[in-house]
């Protein structure tokens, strides 16, 4: 029997499965993953957005090939290999999804072929494209290190389950009141980078009802002075968790909840997992 993390489901399943199998014939520019891995769905939304091609290879990061730690020592997911010639011999590596999704989107830049930028850019965007970076960075060192805190509470821990709880849903609230007031997404009408950002971590929010007794939103008509808020988020929540991109790289719910339960116990010896035990930042 393996260990609490090498009992992963190895495979995609549902609509993720169908998108991984229109994907994995040979292509110079390859994204490695795993299934489970948010940060690797990120990117996955990212290529699906912008209709690139590309050869999906899944893997078991907690059994890494000799041949992918040599392009990513590191051996982490996602990475994407990234051809340096016109035949596709030789490739670099990219790592950590931020920078993947903004390569993604820079260098597929065709709107004709690969639709609207994700991150606004050009002079008279500058603005609005800080705006996204700076709430992108809120996405990334508050509300994801919530989610992680939050989800591996354990009594043993120093703080309690409803403070957890509380300080995640702080961190959604702030970023609530900086969206975009009509909507449905972040900057409007508009899809964005800071959407894909945050859509796999809301993808998993229902496993707090599972394992965490819920996640703590109120029922409309229930949050008082905050009524407001919570009801932009239902907007917004709706809009992502229902876009085809997002849809089309969630494996069954079922995987999910086998997956997490190694972080609800606080038992995953992910180097995500580890780093919220140690509170250190993410790595």
């Amino acid at each position: 029997m393996g260990s609490v993390d090498t009992s992963l489901h190895k495979h995609t399943s549902g609509r993720a499965a169908k998108f991984a199998s229109s994907h994995e014939s040979p292509h110079p520019l390859i994204l490695y993953g795993g299934w489970f891995c948010p940060f690797v769905q990120r990117s996955w939304i990212t290529l699906h957005e912008k209709r690139i091609p590309h050869q999906y290879f899944e893997i078991n990061p907690y059994h890494k090939d000799p041949e992918f730690l040599k392009l990513n020592p590191r051996g982490l997911v996602p990475t994407l290999a990234v051809p340096m010639d016109r035949q596709g011999n030789k490739q670099k590596p990219l790592y950590e999804s931020q920078v993947i999704c903004e390569y993604l989107d820079e260098v597929y830049d065709d709107e004709a072929q690969h639709g609207r930028d994700l991150l606004p850019r050009g002079k008279e965007d500058a603005y609005l494209r800080a705006k996204c970076r700076i709430w992108i960075d809120h996405i990334s060192t508050r509300i994801i290190p919530a989610f992680y805190r939050f989800m591996q509470h354990t009594e043993d821990k120093a703080y309690s389950l409803d403070e957890a709880r509380q300080e995640f849903l702080g961190h959604i609230k702030t970023f609530v009141e900086a969206l975009d007031p009509q909507g449905p997404f972040f900057l409007g009408e508009r899809f964005s980078m800071v959407d894909i950002m945050l859509a796999p971590w809301l993808c998993r929010m229902f496993l707090f009802d599972v394992y965490k007794g819920g996640v703590g939103i109120p029922e409309e008509g229930q949050a008082g002075k905050d009524e407001e808020v919570w009801k932009r988020w239902s907007k917004w929540a709706k809009a992502v968790g229902e876009r085809e991109s997002v849809q089309d790289t969630l494996s069954d719910r079922d995987q999910y909840i086998d997956a997490y339960r190694r972080y609800a116990e606080d038992k995953t010896q992910s180097q995500v997992g580890q780093a919220t035990r140690s509170g250190r930042g993410l790595p």
